[in-house]
């Protein structure tokens, strides 16, 4: 049998590359008869830059920039010199997994970083940029890497301020004279959610407490955003709450939309044609997709989802095979899933997980073909 293996990352875990490497060993080891179609996917959050590297055959280029508190970094991003173009992802210098969960400080975290790394590409001529904005530690409306870019907000004392979620609400003046000229630079983001910027499904109630706000926060914290939007409505006359997938990285994708006309494309969506993926699917016969965990959040643009919906429109049975299982994967199953699997088989601590799953994922790859062959010998 032909088996496609197209899965995301295990954040923190193990990368896309190692998760496909790990699944096609236990397929293999069951049976050595079947031949593994391997694509190491991505969804515009950790590890796009990479595979979108991979996939242009491209090759890397470094940046000076800031992490989300102010502290200087350097951070690779991938150039495909013969298409004009530089591949980057927000993660890289202002990620959720670069900060340990205790140290988080949502109010106070910013996108200056982006902005330092969208100009250093510009600066170097890349005229394309595609650019991966999941897995930000930032909900700062994108004020940070709007500053970096030339923009200065001030409060209603004229004051001048800093960029952070405790500035959004306090916005009064929009200073954009020194705003940046990029008409002839063309931004692709990858995003991997579909919310919108506000409201009970936007970008502080279904983001935030990862980000570390406490629930008590949020409601507040949704107000200062919509506040924001108003004001970048007042002086720039464009609604940055209209555009699907407004609410990932905190507003970042929203605002380059909204402001230098930047088009968000869901990341799952990207890659698959980037592969050719559904050809490869309609001539294979078993799925296999997953991710680092599978909740209700999976089928708002995540990789198993998009995989899962290709391989439902060929009629192929697909397996989901992630790291752990949370609230809302039994929905997985309505979405067309034959069947959804954790590679955990107990509870355990985050450091026994990341020295036994890849093991665990290879046998649980070795089951499932195992049982698979199984069922095919009845028919």
């Amino acid at each position: 049998m032909k088996f496609v293996v197209a899965c995301d990352s295990f954040k923190g875990c193990m990368s896309s590359v190692q998760v496909c490497r790990c699944i096609r060993s236990g397929i293999q080891s069951a049976n050595e008869s079947h031949t593994v179609y391997e694509f190491p996917m991505c969804d515009g959050g950790e590890g796009t830059a990479e595979i979108f590297r991979n996939i242009y055959h491209g090759d890397t280029s470094t940046a000076q920039v800031l992490d989300a508190y102010g502290k200087a970094i350097e951070v690779t991003y991938g150039i495909v010199p013969e298409q004009n173009m530089a591949i980057m992802e927000v993660a890289n210098c202002i990620g959720l997994n670069m900060v340990e969960r205790e140290k988080r400080n949502p109010m106070i975290a910013n996108s200056r970083g982006v902005g330092l790394l969208l100009k250093d590409a510009v600066a170097k001529g890349y005229k394309k940029i595609l650019l991966g904005i999941g897995g930000t530690s930032t909900t700062d409306g994108g004020m940070g890497m709007l500053q970096e870019l030339g923009l200065h907000f001030f409060d209603a004392s004229h004051r001048r301020l800093r960029a952070g979620i405790y500035s959004l609400g306090q916005v009064d003046y929009i200073d954009k004279r020194h705003f940046v000229d990029w008409n002839d630079v063309e931004i692709l983001i990858a995003v991997d959610v579909k919310n919108h910027l506000l409201g009970k499904q936007g970008s502080a109630y279904t983001f935030g407490k990862q980000k570390g706000l406490y629930p008590t926060q949020l409601e507040a914290v949704d107000q200062a955003m919509r506040h924001y939007r108003d004001k970048i409505y007042e002086f720039f006359h464009v609604d940055i709450n209209q555009y699907e997938g407004s609410g990932s990285s905190g507003g970042i994708g929203a605002v380059l939309t909204g402001l230098l006309h930047a088009k968000m494309v869901p990341g799952i969506q990207l890659c698959m044609q980037e592969y050719h993926l559904e050809d490869v699917i309609a001539q294979s016969d078993i799925v296999i997709t997953g991710e680092g965990q599978s909740d209700h959040q999976t089928l708002y643009g995540k990789v198993p989802y998009g995989v899962g919906q290709l391989a439902k429109r060929h009629g192929k049975p697909v397996f989901c095979l992630s790291g752990a299982l949370g609230i809302g994967y039994m929905d997985l199953y309505d979405a067309g899933f034959a069947g959804v699997f954790s590679s955990a088989d107990r509870a355990m601590d985050f450091m026994t997980a990341l020295k036994t799953g890849p093991q665990k994922l290879e046998n649980l790859a070795y089951s499932i073909t195992k049982t698979i062959d199984a069922i095919a010998k009845m028919k």
